[in-house]
Parts: C-alpha cells; sequence; structure tokens
C-alpha cells in the first residue's frame, strides 16, 4: 500500500546523521564521525546525586507538569551564565530553556521562516541544522568562509540580493571546520542585520571548549536591534544525554513566538534535566569541569593535527583553538565518499565533507572528530587514514 507522506520529507534524507550513529556503536570501530564528548567528561556519579538531591528537595514539582517557559532557576542560572561567563546582557526573562540547542534552531525555524524563504548558511554548515532548514521549506543560500570564517562582504552581496530571513552561523570553532569568526566580522555581521532587517541564530555550543587564544565577544554583543537569537547548549559541557539548551533574544514578540512553537512541540523540556543543570550551574561546578575536560581535548587535538604529518603532500588540514573537530580536503580529485568504504572496512569512521554543504559536491572534504577516541586510537586511526589518502593517489 502507497502511503502519501508530507511534500516536505521530499529530498530530505536522515540516512547520514543516522549512518554515524550506527557507526559510533560498532564494536572496535575507531570513530571520528560524531561529536560526542568523551566518556570520561560524563560525570555520571556527580549527576545521579545532583538528581537525587534535586527529587528529595523539589520531587513533587519536578515530577508534575511544568511551565513552557522553562525551570525558574534553570533561567536565573542560565542567564547568570550568559552575563558572567559570555559577556551577554540578559535576564532570565531572555532565556527560553529548550530540549537540546537543535530544538532551539527548529523553534526558531518555525517562528521565522515560510515555505520558500531564504536562509543564508556558511558553507560548509551543520547538517542538522540544515535538515531543520529544508523539512521547512528554506531555501538556503551558502555564504563563503575563509581561515577568518565567514566573508562580510560576500554576506553582504547575498544579503541585497536574495533579502533572507534568516543567516545562520556558527562563530565559534565552527562545525565542521572549526574556524572561528574574527572579531572584526562579528561586528561588521551584526551591523549587516541591523542595516538589513534580517535575523541571526547565533549557535554557540562550543564556546566554552577553548585551548588555545583568548575568548572573543558574541555576535549577540554587537547586536543593538535584537536581530541576534543567541542558542547554546549545555550538551558539549555537561551532558549531550540531559538535552537542555536555551534560546535567548530580547525581543519580546519573538520571545512569545518561540515559547508558543515549544509549547506545541513538547510543552516543555522536562523539569528532571532544567533542575540538574540549574543545580549544577547554582554550584559553580562548570567552570572547573570544563578546565578539566579541555586539557584532555587539547592533548587529543594535538595527536590528531601530529597525525597528518603521515599524509602525503596536497592534504590541507585547519587545527582549531578548540571545538571539537579537525577539517581536511584531499587532493584534488579524491573522493571522501568512496575512501569512507574503504576506511571503515579498516575499522575507521568520519563524516564526508559533502554532508556539510547545502547543495553538496566538495567531494574531496571530511570532517573528523577527536573527543570520543582514546590517544591511542587517535594515533592508529590517522595512520590508517594517512595510508589508505597515500594508496587513493
Amino acid at each position: 500500500m502507497q502511503t502519501s507522506f508530507a511534500r516536505r520529507f521530499d529530498g530530505v534524507s536522515g540516512s547520514a546523521i543516522r549512518d554515524i550513529f550506527k557507526l559510533l556503536g560498532q564494536p572496535g570501530m575507531i570513530s571520528f564521525a560524531g561529536g560526542n564528548p568523551a566518556a570520561s567528561a560524563l560525570e555520571d556519579t556527580l549527576l545521579a546525586d545532583i538528581a537525587r538531591d534535586v527529587l528529595l528537595r523539589d520531587g513533587k514539582r519536578i515530577l508534575q507538569y511544568g511551565a513552557t517557559e522553562g525551570w525558574v532557576p534553570l533561567r536565573e542560572q542560565t542567564a547568570r551564565f550568559l552575563r558572567e561567563d559570555v559577556g551577554l546582557e540578559v535576564s532570565e526573562a531572555d532565556v527560553l530553556p529548550t530540549t537540546g540547542s537543535t530544538q532551539a534552531v527548529d523553534l526558531l525555524l518555525k517562528a521565522l521562516v515560510d515555505e520558500g524563504d531564504v536562509v543564508l548558511v556558511e558553507g560548509p554548515s551543520f547538517l542538522g541544522s540544515l535538515q531543520a532548514m529544508k523539512l521547512y521549506g528554506a531555501r538556503l543560500v551558502e555564504v563563503p568562509m575563509d581561515a577568518e570564517g565567514l566573508i562580510p562582504e560576500k554576506l553582504e552581496e547575498a544579503v541585497r540580493q536574495y533579502r533572507p530571513k534568516l543567516l545562520y552561523t556558527v562563530p565559534n570553532f565552527q562545525n565542521p571546520t572549526g574556524v572561528t569568526l574574527s572579531q572584526a566580522r562579528r561586528k561588521a555581521v551584526a551591523a549587516l542585520a541591523a542595516r538589513y532587517n534580517f535575523f541571526i541564530a547565533e549557535d554557540d555550543p562550543y564556546r566554552g571548549l577553548r585551548y588555545e587564544g583568548t575568548h572573543l565577544p558574541s555576535i549577540f554583543s554587537f547586536d543593538t536591534e535584537a536581530r541576534v537569537v543567541y542558542l547554546t547548549s549545555f550538551s558539549k559541557l555537561i551532558s549531550p544525554g540531559l538535552r537542555v539548551g536555551a534560546a535567548v533574544t530580547r525581543d519580546p514578540a519573538l520571545m512569545r513566538k518561540l515559547t508558543v512553537g515549544k509549547q506545541s512541540t513538547d510543552c516543555h523540556t522536562a523539569n528532571l534535566t532544567q533542575a540538574m543543570v540549574a543545580e549544577y550551574l547554582a554550584r559553580d561546578l562548570l567552570p572547573g569541569h570544563v578546565q578539566k575536560i579541555c586539557a584532555r581535548y587539547r592533548e587529543q587535538l594535538t595527536h590528531m593535527v601530529d597525525g597528518f604529518a603521515g599524509f602525503p603532500d596536497g592534504v590541507e588540514m585547519v587545527r582549531p583553538q578548540g571545538g571539537l573537530f579537525v577539517w581536511a580536503a584531499l587532493p584534488d580529485g579524491m573522493d571522501a565518499l568512496a575512501l569512507l568504504q574503504q576506511a571503515v572496512q579498516r575499522g575507521v569512521a568520519y563524516v564526508p565533507g559533502t554532508h556539510f554543504y547545502a547543495n553538496g559536491g566538495h567531494l574531496n572534504t571530511l570532517r573528523l572528530n577527536f573527543s570520543n577516541s582514546e590517544i591511542d586510537q587517535i594515533d592508529r586511526g590517522m595512520r590508517i587514514l594517512g595510508e589508505l589518502v597515500k594508496g587513493g593517489q
């Protein structure tokens, strides 16, 4: 029997994401494919104690339905975190807790984008967000990047030509390239949004994971017209399984739309996980934890970058200052999709870069994750990939 599914799913495939998580679970697989935190970074015993504490203190409220606007202590603690750690001038009224930053992206698209509206994205961009945009019928237009991130002159050209509703950007240690948008460009991008009246989704889940250099002001901090929506997440810093993030906006009308959209999606983010993250932040546990995991990730990144010494000439690699990913381009004519099949046969997985481009192409690119592999696995996996690239020339 033929089933008539909604047309919004035509041409939208989740296979790349599904395949990534399948590879993560294969026994013996060295997976550079996902974006998972290290298992050692997940404080299961501590979080179990926190869960017990908040349930004993507020169990009846936690186990009941909650407000769509979110658990009040979490909104307060998230606003404090954003003021003290990120430098945003916000209050709890500007914070909507979400079920991960993935939901924050989805709610923003639901509030702003009609079918056929133009959304500008970095080329390349995060494939999960690209998928969400396609499901809302957005017309995706890529804006080029270089070593300093999104190019403002190219952005203005695209804005003037396409009159977009929204720009989606990951300014810190971008997924997938690892590139960080320079401070001058952040200011320029915010100014363009004010001048041409479009919104910016500033997706910033990796900011805390900086291994060298200094933190830069957010695009949000340069925004004078409430055109920037800051999206944050505790998935990479505390736990992805808790599914707690936030959308932050100083536009009350937009906040109302986001809240109504969330109400029809999941009523509210789980009270228990909201309360756990609020308690974690209230105890000021995050700074010490981030310092510890950054030391580990810095070492893993160094081993992955050093592993490129075994690759042939013509391979280009971007060393990030933080985040979870290394981006590489193979010599012209090489196909990272085809190479993946050989790599998997030898027990190594990665994500071909073509999946991160709105219109595909760029078949010689790939994204490697270093956070979810042990040092010896990184060394062995990079040695295998180097051998395969040499053999494929």
